[in-house]
């Protein structure tokens, strides 16, 4: 009776569920590492360690690009002054006012680099100087330059040294306006802070590193706009010459062009300006209706003046 009733009361097993108990040891272990896989792999990102994130340090490691060097960077200051009471010396070893060397009436290129920089410097002033050669500017009656070293144990010999090789390479006179200065580490970093121009010394390497970029001043000394690279566009760089200068510079077709081309704060480049070009179409149909009407108005003046 006992065993009818226990064998009465004993569960089926599931029709739709198999019974664990047959299996082998072997099949249950496999289960078990199966629904461990599911678990693992249903973790969300955030459970994981790191966050389910890739490592900057690895990030960095497997890009072409060399990581960021702290404390050079270029912090733009549009439409400041520069520090003119700063005093350098000059390639002659005389000791000159900065604002002194500025024309007042023309716009200026300024450059910070060092003399005894192995790469970086040489490409943006042998880029400057190809620039300056092709940009139907002439230095020295539409624009001037100026370049100042940011190494304070640099020495007005090497500035007469450069200033000579790079006049020559444009077949420039001795006696044109591109200065070459040197100066004490505290008038350095009043005009480096002034321009935004952010540099570091490495003592490991003895060398400054530092950013590749040209500055564009007005002629009153204010910073009108940068140009950065190794690597200019002519037409950029005298587009960025006339709007400082303000009209004060270049031929009156330069200016007209000048209307047609708007600076691109995105791209840093100038791109053509649709509206100035309209502006400048408006006005060429107002000059010809104009000198239209003038001729058939002294026309009738002159029949009339007959009858």
């Amino acid at each position: 009776m006992g065993s009818e009733m226990g064998s009465r009361d004993r569960p089926e097993p599931s029709p739709t569920m198999p019974s664990l108990l047959p299996l082998s040891s072997a099949r249950a272990a496999g289960l078990l590492a199966a629904l461990a896989l599911v678990l693992t792999s249903a973790t969300p990102a955030f459970a994981l360690p790191g966050g389910g994130k890739t490592p900057r340090a690895i990030v960095e490691a497997d890009s072409d690009l060399p990581p960021p060097v702290t404390g050079v960077d270029v912090e733009e200051h549009l439409g400041d002054p520069l520090p003119l009471e700063t005093r350098f010396l000059d390639s002659t070893g005389e000791e000159v006012r900065l604002g002194t060397l500025l024309s007042k009436t023309r716009p200026t290129l300024l450059t910070l680099v060092y003399y005894e920089c192995p790469m970086l410097c040489n490409l943006v002033i042998n880029e400057q100087v190809r620039v300056m050669r092709e940009l139907g500017l002439e230095l020295g009656k539409d624009y001037e330059a100026v370049t100042v070293s940011i190494d304070p144990k640099d020495t007005p010999a090497q500035s007469t040294e450069r200033r000579r090789k790079y006049l020559q390479s444009m077949g420039k006179p001795e006696t044109a306006p591109w200065h070459f200065l040197t100066g004490t580490d505290e008038n350095i970093h009043k005009l480096a802070d002034a321009v935004g121009f952010k540099y570091t010394y490495e003592p490991s390497t003895k060398q400054y590193a530092h950013p590749a970029v040209v500055t564009v001043l007005t002629p009153e000394g204010s910073i009108s706009r940068y140009l950065y690279g190794t690597s200019f566009d002519r037409k950029d760089v005298k587009l960025s010459l006339l709007e400082a200068a303000g009209g004060r510079v270049g031929t009156s077709v330069d200016r007209i062009v000048m209307s047609c081309f708007k600076y691109d704060t995105a791209t840093r480049r100038y791109g053509f300006y649709i509206f100035g070009f309209i502006r400048l179409g408006s006005l060429a149909v107002f000059g010809a209706l104009a000198t239209m009407l003038i001729y058939f108005w002294r026309r009738e003046l002159k029949k009339g003046a007959t009858t």
